[in-house]
């Protein structure tokens, strides 16, 4: 049961910094604790866990224009940050995590301001049919958070410039562009600002729960902003390739590639944006040493990837092999 309710705000504009907080933050939660983090970042595009960065984000551009490329712990999709943007994260025992609560306490905020919100799906919230919140989730351990942007005023141009989402995600979207999609908190409440609407969810946080909130000092993340600002975390490893497929799901987007040595699989990487973080890790641990041959490769899935199976099993079996 959630006893006490903690604000954090970010020191900075630091994206390795500010995602190494958050993990610090989940690792050293107590029990009964519900932590409120804000942050913002500068002109940072932020991966999902599971996703292939050189195809989500035009990264030479980003870098060109002094902008930084980012991955987070959670699953999902690339977003955009700059300062005028609002990033939030809940974290709190597993037990207590409470999503319709927790989305409550954006909503409350917003609607304070006399801006009417909806929710989209499981991780969109919509303001004027346009969304300018996405969020992801974590769970680790018995601990969990969740987080997510808000729009307040981000500039158009570089959203549009640095994001590279793929044609099959903006078809399944029913769009045609990355902007089309999004709106800023502006446009609906002229002259609002991040620290306004920081002061709001504090306060909404506070209300929502039935308790008092208190402000605590940022810690110091030690040295977890070197994980996060590490080529091998930004990147990961590519494999020399064998075979590479991909396909769009409902539940996400999936890029599969397969290194092949004397007929059986002797690595995989798999880039994702599907919500569930683990779902890579473990379609890359089914197909490890599997022989190549699709009967083979399905029947690692069948055993192994639960819900995901039968739409892998199709995307395998359009493969010449």
């Amino acid at each position: 049961m959630i006893t006490k309710l903690y604000c954090v705000r970010g020191a900075g504009c630091d994206p390795y910094a500010n995602l190494a907080l958050e993990e610090h933050l989940l690792n050293t939660l107590q029990p009964g604790d519900c932590i409120l983090y804000l942050w913002q970042n500068e002109n940072t595009v932020v991966i999902g866990r599971n996703q292939n960065a050189w195809k989500e984000c035009r990264t030479a551009l980003l870098n060109e224009e002094g902008g930084r490329l980012a991955r987070r712990l959670s699953g999902g999709g690339a977003v955009f940050h700059d300062l005028g943007n609002l990033n939030f994260t809940f974290l709190m025992a597993e037990e207590d995590y409470d999503l319709d609560r927790q989305l409550a306490v954006i909503e409350t905020a917003c609607r304070s301001l006399g801006i009417p919100v909806q929710r989209s799906g499981r991780n969109d919230i919509l303001a004027d049919g346009r969304k300018f919140s996405g969020n992801a989730f974590y769970h680790h351990k018995g601990r969990a958070y969740h987080h997510g942007t808000l729009m307040v005023a981000v500039d158009g141009d570089k959203l549009s410039r640095y994001l590279s989402p793929s044609k099959a995600k903006l078809q399944a979207k029913g769009v045609d562009s990355v902007r089309s999609r999004v709106v800023n908190l502006t446009e609906l409440c002229p002259g609002l600002t991040c620290e306004e609407l920081a002061q709001r969810l504090e306060a909404a946080f506070g209300v929502t729960y039935g308790l008092e909130v208190e402000r605590i000092d940022t810690p110091d993340a030690g040295q977890l902003r070197e994980k996060y600002a590490g080529d091998e975390w930004l990147y990961g490893p590519r494999l020399p390739l064998s075979l590479e497929c991909e396909q769009r799901f409902d539940w996400g987007e999936v890029q599969l590639q397969l290194q092949v040595e004397s007929g059986a699989v002797a690595a995989v990487k798999v880039y994702s944006d599907a919500m569930d973080a683990e779902f890579a890790p473990a379609l890359e641990r089914a197909l490890t040493g599997s022989a190549f041959s699709r009967p083979a490769l399905c029947q690692c899935v069948q055993a192994q990837m639960g819900q995901y199976a039968a739409d892998l099993c199709a995307m395998l079996g359009q493969l010449d092999i």
